[in-house]
C-alpha cells in the first residue's frame, strides 16, 4: 500500500482561492472605500457605462456587416447580456466586493485563473474606455460642423490608421474624467446620473423624429450577409453590455451590496436592451443599412438628414456628447476599482490600493489608468479597440457564469441576495452565448489577445505569484 503524494506546490499556489468571507473586510489597516451609493445612483451607473457605446458609435461598424438583421444581433447579445446579467446578480449577491469577476474568479477558480481573468477585465475596460472616447471625439467634430461650419483637422482629431497623427478631443475626454474622478466616488456617479437622464432624453427624440420618416423598405433585404454577418455583428458590438459588469466592480461603495448590486444589473440591463433595440429599429428604418459604413456620429447625420434642419442633430450631438462623457467616466472608475482589487491582494504593487485619506478614492491609481487610456485613444483606430473589447468583456462573462456553478458546489451554505433560477442550465446556456460570440470574434483579435494574456501570465510568473496575500499567510 503507497501514501498518496501531497500535491505539488506551484499547482497548491495556482489554485489557492480567497476565502469569500475575506473580500469584505479584507485588511483592517487599510484605508477602505467609502460606501455611499445607493440603488439609484448604482443604476445609472450601469446604465451610463453601457448606453453610449453600442448605439451612439458601433453601429457604424455593425449595420454594414449585418444589414437590417442587426436587429437580431442585438437581440443575441441582449440575451447573452440577460443570461450573464443573472449571472453576475448571485455572484454580486454572494461576493459583494470589489474586483467583478477578478474577485469572483479568486474565490471559485483560483489564484492563475483570477489574474488571468483581471488582465481580461484591465483589457475590457481601458480598451472600452479608449474606444468609448474615440465615438466622442467623432461627435464633437459634428456638432463644430453643424454648429458652426467648422472641424477640426483630421490631423489632430483622427488616430494614425484612420488619417490622423493623434486623437486630441478623446484626450481631452479622458482628462475630464480623470478630474472629476479625483473629486470622490460620491460626486462622479452624481455626475453620472444627471448625464444618463439627459441621454436616455435626447435618444427617446431620436426614436421620435426616426420613426416618422420610418421606411418599411428598408429593411429589405433583410439579412444581406446571413446568419454569419449577424454573428459578427453580435460579436462586435457586444463591448456595448460592458454596464453590467462596471455595476459589479462598485461592491464596496454600496450601501446595501447584497440587496442593490443584483437588482442594479438586472435593472440597467432591461432599460439598456430596450434602447438599443429601439433605436437600432428607428434607425435603419429612417436609413438604408449601406449608408451606415463609414458614417461617423451617425445617429447625428440621420437626424440631420431627415429633418433638413441643424437643431435636432445639435441636441443629439450634444446628448452624444453627455453620453459618451458618463461611459468613460464610469468604465475608468471600473478599471481602477479592479486594479484596486489586485493591488490589495498583493498581486499588483501595492501603491495601486493606496485610497486618498480625504476623498476616498485610489488617486495614483486612477492617474496612471487614464494616463494608459489616453495614449490608446489617441493612437490606435476605433475598429481595432471595439473588437478586443469585446473578446475581453465575454472572457470575463463566461468565468463569471461558470463561477455560479462551483461557487453553488464549494459553498452551498453562503447567503446569497438572489438566485439564478433554472440552475443549472441558465449558467450552462450563459456560457455556451458567450462562446458563440467570441468564435464570432476576428482572427487578428485573437492573436492580440493571445499576446496580452502572454504577457500577463509572465507577470504573474515573475512578480505576483511570490508577493500574493495569501503566499505570506
Amino acid at each position: 500500500m503507497t501514501n498518496r503524494s501531497p500535491r505539488h506546490p506551484l499547482l497548491i499556489a495556482l489554485l489557492r482561492c480567497k476565502p469569500v468571507l475575506d473580500f469584505i473586510g479584507d485588511d483592517p489597516d487599510s484605508k477602505p472605500l467609502a460606501r455611499n451609493i445607493g440603488l439609484f445612483q448604482l443604476t445609472m451607473l450601469g446604465v451610463g457605462a453601457t448606453i453610449g457605446t453600442g448605439i451612439f458609435v458601433a453601429l457604424t461598424t455593425a449595420v454594414p456587416e449585418a444589414g437590417p438583421a442587426v436587429t437580431l444581433s442585438f437581440v443575441i447579445a441582449g440575451i447573452t447580456a440577460a443570461l450573464t446579467a443573472l449571472c453576475y446578480a448571485e455572484m454580486a449577491s454572494a461576493v459583494p466586493a470589489s474586483g467583478s469577476s477578478y474577485s469572483y474568479a479568486y474565490a471559485t477558480m483560483g489564484e492563475l485563473a483570477a489574474f488571468l481573468i483581471g488582465s481580461c477585465l484591465l483589457l475590457e475596460y481601458g480598451v472600452s474606455a479608449s474606444a468609448i472616447a474615440v465615438g466622442w471625439g467623432q461627435y464633437l467634430n459634428e456638432l463644430l460642423s453643424i454648429s458652426t461650419g467648422w472641424r477640426l483637422p483630421d490631423i489632430i482629431a483622427r488616430p494614425p490608421g484612420a488619417g490622423g497623427i493623434v486623437n486630441l478631443p478623446a484626450v481631452l475626454l479622458v482628462g475630464l474624467c480623470l478630474i472629476l474622478l479625483l473629486r470622490g466616488t460620491r460626486e462622479s456617479t452624481t455626475a453620472n446620473a444627471i448625464l444618463v437622464i439627459a441621454k436616455l432624453a435626447v435618444l427617446a427624440l431620436f426614436v421620435v423624429v426616426a420613426l416618422a420618416h420610418f421606411q418599411p423598405t428598408n429593411f429589405h433585404p433583410f439579412a444581406p450577409k446571413g446568419m454569419v454577418g449577424i454573428g459578427a455583428a453580435a460579436s462586435s458590438i457586444f463591448f456595448s453590455y460592458i454596464g453590467i459588469d462596471a455595476v459589479s466592480t462598485a461592491g464596496e461603495e454600496v450601501r446595501n451590496p447584497r440587496r442593490d448590486l443584483p437588482l442594479a444589473i438586472i435593472l440597467s440591463l432591461l432599460i439598456v436592451t430596450a434602447a438599443y433595440i429601439l433605436v437600432a429599429v428607428a434607425a435603419i428604418g429612417a436609413q438604408p443599412w449601406t449608408d451606415f459604413a463609414g458614417q461617423e456620429a451617425g445617429l447625428a447625420v440621420i437626424l440631420h438628414n431627415l429633418t433638413g434642419a441643424g437643431w435636432p442633430a445639435v441636441i443629439l450631438s450634444l446628448g452624444a456628447i453627455a453620453s459618451i462623457f458618463s461611459v468613460t467616466l464610469v468604465v475608468i472608475y471600473g478599471q481602477t476599482r479592479i486594479l484596486y482589487a489586485m493591488g490589495r491582494d498583493g498581486l499588483l504593487p501595492a501603491f495601486f490600493c493606496r485610497v486618498d485619506p480625504v476623498r476616498h478614492v485610489p488617486r495614483q491609481n486612477t492617474w496612471i489608468v487614464a494616463i494608459g487610456v489616453a495614449l490608446l485613444a489617441a493612437f490606435v483606430p476605433l475598429d481595432v479597440l471595439v473588437n478586443l473589447t469585446s473578446m475581453g468583456t465575454l472572457i470575463a462573462f463566461a468565468t463569471v457564469s461558470i463561477g455560479v456553478i462551483i461557487l453553488r458546489r464549494t459553498r452551498p451554505d453562503l447567503p446569497r441576495g438572489y438566485k439564478v433560477p433554472f440552475y443549472p442550465v441558465l449558467p450552462i446556456a450563459s456560457t455556451l452565448f458567450c462562446a458563440y460570440l467570441i468564435f464570432g470574434l476576428p482572427a487578428d483579435t485573437y492573436a492580440l489577445f493571445a499576446v496580452w494574456v502572454g504577457a500577463a501570465a509572465l507577470l504573474y510568473f515573475g512578480y505576483s505569484m511570490r508577493r500574493s496575500a495569501l503566499a505570506q499567510r
